[in-house]
């Protein structure tokens, strides 16, 4: 077939192509598209001269108009910086009190503190601060150092077993593995223990009289007496509900054969003062709606 062969109905070229009786024509490239073309090559052309565009060995051509965007950034950021200067640097004097009774502060709080515990803290306590298995509940009464504010901003400043110099020290000595009591003696440790969080436990007082002993000698130095716990020391209290490593048998006979030492980073020199304050309050807010069984 001719490529100079017209299609009667449209009077376009056709290409000499035929499939099954369909004639392939030779139609042009439509003056709309030809024109896009041609303006975005122009517009590519122009971008490389006056902006930043192609790498070089060791630089990059800068362009006629100099544009930075890592200057633009800076800029920016300092910008941010002096904005809020202003009311962080209250937010790192003021007591947490006066900040709490200052609506126009506690809105910066409520917009930076969720952000802070979901970058540096979620990771080890949860999204809902609920802790898991080794890593403690932030938003029920059993705190470790204790919940107040004055501890949390001293926790948070200084860590524990961190090696931050003025850090928090905390060790479970591990009875067990260390051949301190008998595996028998950590069973009848582990059944004395549990009754003093639940006491309704059938226990023969033969038994609980060798677990109470036993307790008195090796746990109470730390625990208390009344194994209620020392905040002084960071150790637990044995008489409630809430078991960090977990109050079942296997996970308590663990705990005192194997021992535990926690740890948490320091953080002074990874946030401001002003963050560890508003973090401080943040973990207020949730302890108490956590009770409140918000």
């Amino acid at each position: 077939m001719s490529v100079e062969e017209r299609d009667p109905l449209t009077e376009h070229q056709t290409t000499g192509h035929e499939w099954n009786g369909i004639t392939e024509l030779n139609t042009r490239v439509p003056r709309a598209v030809w024109f896009f073309i041609i303006v975005t090559h122009i517009w590519a052309l122009v971008y490389w001269v006056m902006m930043p565009a192609w790498p070089l060995v060791n630089t990059y051509t800068e362009g006629l108009l100099g544009v930075d965007q890592q200057d633009q950034v800076e800029t920016r950021i300092t910008a941010a910086n002096a904005e809020r200067g202003d009311w962080a640097d209250r937010i790192a004097t003021l007591a947490l009190d006066d900040i709490r009774a200052d609506p126009q502060l506690m809105a910066h709080v409520d917009r930076t503190a969720p952000a802070l515990f979901g970058d540096n803290c979620a990771a080890c306590h949860g999204t809902l601060a609920q802790g898991g298995p080794g890593y403690p509940s932030l938003v029920d009464a059993a705190w470790l150092w204790g919940g107040d504010d004055e501890a949390v901003l001293e926790t948070l400043r200084v860590g524990i077993n961190s090696p931050h110099p003025d850090s928090r020290y905390a060790q479970m000595m591990a009875f067990g593995r260390d051949g301190m009591l008998e595996r028998d003696q950590i069973r009848a440790v582990v059944d004395y223990v549990q009754t003093l969080s639940r006491p309704a436990q059938d226990m023969s007082p033969e038994r609980l009289g060798v677990g109470a002993t036993l307790f008195a000698d090796n746990c109470s130095s730390c625990h208390g007496d009344d194994a209620a716990g020392i905040q002084d020391l960071g150790a637990p209290d044995l008489t409630d509900a809430h078991w960090i490593y977990g109050g079942d048998d296997a996970a308590m006979f663990k705990t005192i054969y194997d021992g535990r030492q926690g740890w948490m980073p320091a953080w002074e020199d990874r946030m401001t003062e002003a963050e560890r304050r508003m973090l401080t309050i943040y973990l207020g807010t949730l302890r108490q709606e956590g009770q409140n069984g918000n």
